[in-house]
């Protein structure tokens, strides 16, 4: 399996949320808070009006779960029920991965990356893989991971060679003229001692039009690293 296609599996498993009987503005603010998560949203309405406002979730064709618009209500306002141990939407939670983000917003991403690097320089171990499509694109970005290289964090770098790469200190480049290189927007951190594993994937689908995800789940960020030593060699320094 290539990244593309561990995108590509992601949005196939896009779930849908359905709004019952409510207005349009109500619907909005749903879609805004779900903006970044893997599912989609919609908005209809019952013959009769009945049996009110509610919300289905919808996986792979097939209802998981129906709960109604107060509880998700009780979901977008956070202190709705904090502190009083209540938690009306939790049967809708439990069918939410709540580890997987996903986006089309190049400025999320970026702010994505940026979190992940934080978090990698703050850890000041491990290892983080990050992909720049071109060694120009990764020249802007040069000052970032020579900080990060400065620390005990193990720096690799991916690009194809649009140009002539610069000498780097202290971080391991792969040039590589991989489809899935070119294509590909990733940083990877592996959690180093204190096992906060991270990883953002995405690809260019139109120029300058990505689609990808990110993720807290370690089983997700092991395969991404995995993938990048099986397929661009050894990623010890």
């Amino acid at each position: 399996m290539s990244l593309s296609e561990l995108i590509a599996g992601v949005q196939t498993h896009e779930k849908t949320l359905t709004v019952f009987n409510a207005d349009h503005a109500v619907a909005d603010e749903i879609r805004r808070h779900f903006a970044d998560r893997n599912v989609r949203v919609r908005v209809e309405s019952t013959d009769s009006g009945r049996p009110g406002e509610f919300v289905t979730l919808t996986a792979d064709g097939d209802v998981v779960t129906a709960v109604g618009l107060d509880a998700v209500r009780a979901l977008l306002d956070d202190d709705a029920t904090l502190g009083s141990g209540e938690r009306p939407y939790q049967p809708f939670l439990d069918h939410l991965d709540e580890t997987m983000f996903t986006s089309w917003s190049t400025e999320q991403m970026h702010a994505t990356s940026r979190e992940i690097e934080d978090r990698a320089f703050r850890v000041g171990s491990g290892a983080i893989h990050s992909g720049f499509q071109t060694v120009s694109t990764l020249r802007t970005e040069l000052p970032v991971y020579e900080r990060l290289g400065s620390t005990a964090v193990d720096v690799h770098v991916y690009a194809t060679p649009d140009e002539m790469p610069p000498d780097l200190d202290d971080i391991s480049l792969h040039l590589e003229r991989a489809a899935e290189i070119a294509q590909s927007w990733f940083v990877v951190f592996d959690g180093g001692d204190e096992g906060s594993a991270c990883a953002l994937l995405a690809e260019e689908r139109e120029p300058d039009e990505f689609y990808g995800f990110w993720t807290y789940e370690r089983s997700t960020v092991d395969w991404i690293l995995d993938h990048l030593e099986s397929t661009y060699g050894p990623l010890a320094p």
